[in-house]
């Protein structure tokens, strides 16, 4: 295992594209880190400096210390798993598992030995004498990790792992990653754009957008302390509302209500809320939001409301199980004000700090 960094990294492509902007990131030894963004956002470039399989343009990558940016990819002693699981199909599981080991003249009692021992991690020590094109795709995904594993890397790097995988063997397999790192805790890091992988797997979260990273931290950093307007968005399914209002002596003016507030500057904000945290109303009182209902989806244990304050600003409220409303009917919607964000109406930015908001 190995700590790994990324000291001021930037990746430019011909014609200007910039991928990675100034990357500086350091990832514990042991530690699993999540790299989430929206497509484009820089997470898979990161990944592909750090295994070698691409240069810099400028900074450098560490791994245990060591500048690696002039090793070959197989120099680095990383191991990664792709989406696709790039496993060779006329060979057995077995012989796929140990194939790296056999390229590094390995003595074949130590094949055997690591190969049985990953095998049996992963609860897949019955399927060594199969071939891919047998295996289930979870399955498959499990050999590819193997793979990896097998040759006890400094670094695991994940590339969307999960994306092939169907909704259920997504959920069986991220909980199989959550218990291998507890028993393996190979310093590894996670591409991924799904935000429940991101939320559920990793010890810490790198959330980024346009090559740049917007903000680090738990999952309880990033979902209650949203460091900007992205994060909040971004993070969180159904994401955070995001209203223009304005703070006067005390007061937030959302569409035509005023709401008390914390100790707010004056000004114009972005005001934030999560769907969770406000409440629909059929008879509209002093101090909720007006609005009108656009459309409903029942999801059995709640329901969802998808609102439109004015014209053109949608707002999702978390409703109880059995809620209906028919569109366009009148609401109002109440934001308690220890569960509202303020974000700078221009920047983005976190308005004030969250740990002053109750949770």
């Amino acid at each position: 295992m190995a700590e790994v960094e990324f000291r001021d990294v930037t990746r430019q492509y011909a014609g200007g594209v910039t991928a990675l902007k100034g990357l500086n990131l350091t990832v514990g030894d042991g530690e699993f880190l999540i790299l989430v963004g929206p497509s484009g956002c820089g997470k898979s470039t990161a990944l592909r400096l750090l295994a070698g399989l691409d240069k810099p343009t400028s900074g450098e990558i560490r791994i245990g210390g060591s500048v690696v940016n002039g090793l070959a990819p197989g120099d680095r002693d990383i191991a990664m798993v792709f989406q696709n699981y790039a496993l060779y199909p006329h060979m057995t599981v077995y012989r796929n598992l140990s194939y790296g080991l056999r390229q590094r003249r390995t003595p074949r009692a130590e094949i055997e030995r690591r190969v049985r021992e990953t095998a049996d991690l992963l609860e897949i020590g019955s399927l060594l004498d199969r071939k891919p094109g047998q295996l289930s795709g979870g399955q498959r995904q499990r050999v590819a990790m193997g793979r990896a594993l097998v040759r006890q890397p400094q670094a695991f790097l994940l590339d969307e792992p999960l994306s092939n995988l169907d909704a259920k063997l997504r959920n069986q397999v991220r909980g199989d990653l959550k218990r291998l790192h507890r028993e393996l805790p190979v310093t590894s890091i996670y591409v991924t754009h799904d935000q429940v992988e991101a939320m559920t797997l990793g010890d810490r979260l790198c959330v980024m957008s346009g090559g740049e990273v917007q903000q680090v931290g738990t999952t309880d950093d990033i979902y209650n302390r949203p460091a900007n307007t992205f994060v909040a968005a971004f993070m969180g399914s159904p994401p955070m509302n995001l209203l223009p209002g304005v703070v006067r002596g005390g007061m937030l003016y959302v569409a035509d209500a005023a709401i008390n507030v914390a100790a707010t500057p004056d000004g114009p904000v972005t005001v934030g809320a999560r769907p969770e945290h406000v409440s629909v109303h059929t008879t509209r009182a002093d101090g909720m939001v007006p609005a009108r209902v656009d459309f409903v989806e029942p999801l059995g244990s709640h329901t969802l409301v998808t609102a439109l304050v004015g014209e053109d600003t949608r707002m999702i409220v978390h409703a109880p199980a059995g809620t209906m409303l028919d569109p366009g009917t009148p609401i109002g919607v109440s934001m308690p004000a220890e569960r509202t964000y303020f974000f700078d109406a221009v920047t983005g930015e976190a308005h004030r700090s969250r740990e002053t908001i109750a949770l």
